[in-house]
């Protein structure tokens, strides 16, 4: 087939392809019933207005900071030892994912790994907040459970790359297989490690603030209340400690994979 024709064959299916997205949009609206008449009609905009003018008046009282400060130690512990426990125990299924204990432990430790990523924060916060009851223990077990498939997988990629040399040389000197781990495989890859924990620790200080919705503590819990309360000052509070507190988190991790991982 000459140039012309492939270029116009693309051109059609490039063409064919945005009729396809723009048909999808189309009948997602159809289907979802969305009403933007009623949304910007009548009166909607102006209490939309009233609701929205609420939030510009934070609540700076003493003692409604004094309760977002402990919410915030909350919330950070919460993420901390979700994240924590989470790189301890991906690390410990990575080890058989990456393949170092034959096919079959590799398998079911895969298979684990998929599991407990594919289901997301909220619904293990749900779950536990069952069997667990109300409170942080929730937030941070459903932190751990999902954070570990998401580390324990990206763990297990960065072992599959990290040459083997190291670690078979002290083997072939008479050291032992966690020897051969501690001392020829971890120093490899601990930059990576490092890396990878660091920055699912910045992705669990925000889902630490949204689990509360769930009754899991934190500011999470703060924010969900005063919304259900209409107290629009408090929420208001509240957002903008979440805003600091993901800020300063960021700006740690940062420094911290700067210093660490960087040299």
């Amino acid at each position: 087939m000459n140039t012309p024709a492939r270029l116009r064959n693309a051109r059609l299916l490039n063409i064919g392809l945005l009729l396809g997205l723009l048909a999808a949009a189309i009948a997602s609206f159809v289907y979802l019933g969305i009403d933007f008449g009623a949304l910007f009609g009548g009166d909607s905009l102006s209490q939309m207005g009233r609701y929205a003018s609420g939030f510009f008046h934070p609540d700076f009282s003493t003692a409604h900071l004094g309760a977002i400060y402990r919410g915030a130690l909350e919330t950070l512990a919460m993420s901390a030892i979700g994240t924590l426990l989470a790189a301890l125990f991906g690390l410990l299924l990575a080890l058989p994912a990456a393949g170092r204990f034959g096919w079959l432990a590799t398998s079911g430790a895969r298979l684990l790994l998929n599991a407990l990523r594919a289901i997301p924060e909220l619904v293990w916060a749900a779950l536990v907040v069952l069997a667990a009851s109300l409170g942080p223990n929730a937030g941070t077990l459903a932190l751990a459970l999902h954070t570990s498939g998401v580390l324990g997988r990206l763990f297990a990629e960065a072992l599959e790359n990290t040459p083997r040399e190291p670690a078979e040389a002290i083997r072939l000197s008479g050291g032992g297989p966690v020897v051969a781990f501690c001392y020829g495989t971890l120093p490899c890859v601990w930059p990576q490690l490092i890396a990878y924990s660091l920055y699912r620790w910045e992705n669990n200080i925000r889902m630490a603030s949204v689990l509360g919705f769930v009754g899991a503590g934190g500011l999470g819990q703060m924010l969900y209340v005063s919304l259900s309360l209409f107290q629009q000052a408090q929420a208001a509070t509240v957002i903008l400690a979440m805003l600091l507190l993901v800020v300063g988190v960021d700006a740690l991790s940062g420094w911290v994979r700067q210093r660490w991982v960087s040299h």
